[in-house]
Parts: C-alpha cells; sequence; structure tokens
C-alpha cells in the first residue's frame, strides 16, 4: 500500500527546552527532587516522545491520571517510577497496580482497603486539604485501616498555588499536621505553582507539569521555563477577494478593499478553538490576521504583509503559553491539552 503524505500540520516540539525545564524546576525545588505529571499524554504532547526526555533529563518520578496511561509508559520508564492519581478504585485496579508494579495514589479508606484485601505492598496516599476532589478528609487520617499501608509518598495537592492567597498557607498546615499521623517515607504537595511558593512547600518531592511544558503559573517562575511546543500549517488555498466580499461562517469579516487572502490546514477539531478569532499567524516575524470564525478543519488569514506567500508554504501560531492564554481567555493547561491528534508531532 502506498503510504499516506505528510499531513499538513505540524506540532514541533522543543526537546532540549522540554529538558532543560524539567532541569530549572528540579533545581528551583531547593533539597526536594522534581518528578513530572505525564498525565493527559503529556498534557496533549505526546508522552512517547516527552517522557524519555525527563527521564534522561534526571527524572524518577511520573504521574498519571488513569491506569490505561501505564501501559504506554512502561518501555520508557520502571513500572515502580510511575503513580497512578486516581488511585486504586476496584479488585481490577488493585490486580493491574500489583501485576504491573504501578503505584496508586490510595485516596479514600475503600480504596485503602481494597488494596489491603488485594495483597497490599507499596503505595502513595493523597490527603485532601481543601480542594475538595480525590484524597482523604482530615478527619478519617487517624483511621487504624491506614496504619496497615506501606506508604512511601504522603501528597496532597494546593488549589490555589498560582495567586497569593490563604489558602495556600492553610493547606500547608494542615497538610503537615497530617503528615504527623501516618507513617510515611517521603512528602509532596508542590504542583508547578507551588514550587515558587517556596522550602515549605516543597516536601521531598515536587509534581510540576503545566511548566514543564512551557506554562508559567507564576510569574517567579518566568525567567526559568522556556517555550516547548510550536504549531504550523501549510496554506490549502491563497485567493484575492474583492471589498465587500465576506469570510467564513456567518460573514463576520467584510473586506474594505481589494485584498489576499489564505485558508490555513487548521481548525478547533485541531484544538485552535474559535477563541483564537481576531489573533494572527505568522511568517518570519510578519503577522498574517484571522479573518472571520474559525472553521472545524481551516482558518483564513491576510495575506497582505506576506504577499510572497503561495499554496503549500508553512505559517507558525504563537503558542507562548501565558501570552496566548491572554489573548485567547483559555487556560494555559486548556491550550496544551486540547491540541489534537492531525498534528504530526515533530
Amino acid at each position: 500500500m502506498i503510504p499516506p503524505p505528510p499531513p499538513t500540520l505540524d506540532l514541533a516540539l522543543d526537546t532540549a527546552a522540554l529538558a532543560d525545564n524539567w532541569r530549572a524546576l528540579d533545581r528551583l525545588s531547593g533539597k526536594a527532587r522534581a518528578g513530572a505529571a505525564v498525565k493527559a499524554d503529556s498534557y496533549g504532547l505526546g508522552a512517547a516522545r516527552c517522557v524519555p526526555v525527563l527521564r534522561d533529563a534526571g527524572c524518577r518520578d511520573f504521574f498519571v491520571a488513569h491506569w490505561s496511561e501505564v501501559a504506554p509508559l512502561l518501555p520508557f520508564v520502571p513500572a515502580a517510577s510511575i503513580a497512578v492519581l486516581h488511585g486504586a478504585q476496584s479488585p481490577a485496579e488493585v490486580a493491574y497496580a500489583r501485576a504491573t508494579g504501578a503505584m496508586p495514589v490510595i485516596g479514600s479508606l475503600r480504596e485503602a482497603q481494597l488494596w489491603l484485601d488485594g495483597g497490599g505492598g507499596p503505595c502513595h496516599v493523597m490527603i485532601d486539604t481543601g480542594i475538595n476532589r480525590l484524597g482523604l478528609s482530615q478527619h478519617e487520617v487517624g483511621d487504624p485501616v491506614l496504619r496497615r499501608l506501606q506508604i512511601e509518598v504522603l501528597m496532597s495537592h494546593l488549589a490555589d498555588a498560582d495567586a497569593d492567597s490563604p489558602m495556600n498557607e492553610r493547606q500547608r498546615a494542615a497538610f503537615q499536621e497530617a503528615t504527623g499521623q501516618l507513617p510515611h517515607r517521603q512528602t509532596s504537595l508542590a504542583n508547578s505553582a507551588g514550587i515558587a511558593l517556596g522550602d515549605g512547600f516543597h516536601g521531598d518531592l515536587t509534581r510540576p507539569g503545566l511548566a514543564l511544558y512551557g506554562g508559567v503559573p507564576r510569574a517567579e517562575l518566568a525567567s526559568a521555563i522556556r517555550q516547548v511546543t510550536y504549531p504550523r500549517a501549510q496554506l490549502l488555498r491563497t485567493r484575492t477577494i474583492a471589498a465587500g466580499e465576506t469570510v467564513g461562517y456567518n460573514a463576520t469579516f467584510r473586506a474594505a478593499a481589494e485584498m489576499r487572502i489564505g485558508v490555513v490546514s487548521l481548525g478547533y477539531a485541531d484544538g485552535i478553538l474559535r477563541a483564537w478569532g481576531g489573533a494572527a499567524f505568522v511568517h518570519e516575524g510578519r503577522r498574517l490576521p484571522i479573518l472571520g470564525k474559525v472553521s472545524m478543519d481551516m482558518i483564513v488569514v491576510d495575506l497582505g504583509a506576506a504577499p510572497g506567500l503561495c499554496e503549500g508554504d508553512w505559517v507558525d501560531l504563537p503558542y507562548d503559553l501565558p501570552m496566548a492564554a491572554q489573548q485567547t481567555g483559555l487556560s494555559q493547561y486548556e491550550l496544551l491539552t486540547v491540541l489534537g491528534r492531525r498534528f504530526a508531532r515533530t
């Protein structure tokens, strides 16, 4: 069979920047070591690409959300270095954890009993200190069943670390109190933003995610974090439209004069949502404003600043995450995780 032609959209990954970001976060973690949140296919950038880079940079602790995310990592890192944040919710998940050696993050008394009933062994435990998602409530920490667990890392998760909020100190104090009630080997509290809050939040292991991939959740991290991903796409068509003609669905753009436009092979099916309307692509530093509404598979741009562009030429979408978040109103997390599967990931 003839192989398919190459894709007309590409998501370049700067592996050197990814490695440098982990090293910077590891350094900023002080006496703690930095792990890596690689859930959601490394925030949409491809775990098979990102995990080996992080491993080679020195990372030894990897966090996913679902058990289905474990197997894709096993060719690259030891199973015992993989922690599953959603815990062991069923006997089947307990059996899979024990068979693979991946570590469940126990978050309830029910899960603790399931884990023990299934044979037990090393595990992590999540304490809820105020975010009210997964994790043991404060009044449950003293339950005798928990003392039967072999807890490697006792952890919690900050709810408002990207802000200067009194909640951060309340959660830190609550977590410190919980650590005195349960035997454990190590502690972990800080995410990417939490690393910037200082030594009191670091424990033994930090769990950066967003900042690894170029996100900047707090200003203190801005100078240390480099952009990692660069989306670009080909022009499918160029054409000239007359004054008064409209572009796209609902005719939301009308040309004030004759102009040359281009159709880019990219759309909201690829994660470039309609929130990008009013933004611009670039080519060799020249700005190509988006015209009209973003379609499922196409975006129309103004080629006035780059009259030499033709079908098949590539244009870039600026994807500095803090700036893109400000421009679109999307969070930096969303900007990464919505990126679609049609991109060639190079």
